[in-house]
C-alpha cells in the first residue's frame, strides 16, 4: 500500500483508534517512524536533520502546507538542523490511518528536501 498516494478522511468524533495489528502492518510502511506515547497518547514519531534552521524551517513550512491541504495537523518542533514531527488524530486521541497517510507524505517531502539539498550544493570551477 503506498500510504503517501491516499488521503486523508474525515475522522469524526468517537471513531475507535486502529487496532494493533492494523497499526503493525502501517508502520511498517513508514520505516523510521516510531510509536510512541507522548503526553498521555499514542502518536506517530519521527526526527529529521537538516544542514541549519533555513532548511529545517523550510521542510516545517512544507510539512505544513500538506497539513493544511488535507486537513490534518501535527505537531512540529522545528530547532536548529532538526525537525521532529508528531501524528495523531486529535479528535480520537490516537492513532488512525491518516496518521501514517501523513508521515508517508511527510517522508516524501523529506526525500525532496534531501535530493533538492544534494543538488544545490556548490561545486568548484
Amino acid at each position: 500500500m503506498k500510504l503517501h498516494l491516499h488521503h486523508c478522511e474525515p475522522c469524526k468524533l468517537g471513531s475507535p483508534v486502529i487496532s494493533e495489528e492494523e497499526a503493525h502492518q502501517l508502520v511498517l510502511g513508514v520505516p523510521g517512524w516510531k510509536r510512541q506515547f507522548h503526553e498521555g497518547v499514542e502518536k506517530l514519531v519521527r526526527e529529521f536533520f537538516f544542514i541549519g534552521f533555513k532548511d529545517a524551517f523550510a521542510f516545517t513550512a512544507k510539512v505544513a502546507n500538506i497539513a493544511e491541504r488535507e486537513d490534518h495537523h501535527p505537531t512540529i518542533l522545528t530547532e536548529w538542523g532538526k525537525v521532529t514531527v508528531y501524528w495523531w488524530s486529535h479528535r480520537i486521541n490516537g492513532l488512525h490511518v491518516n496518521d501514517f497517510i501523513m508521515a508517508a507524505k511527510t517522508d516524501t517531502i523529506a526525500r525532496l528536501a534531501m535530493n533538492a539539498e544534494n543538488q544545490e550544493s556548490p561545486t568548484e570551477s
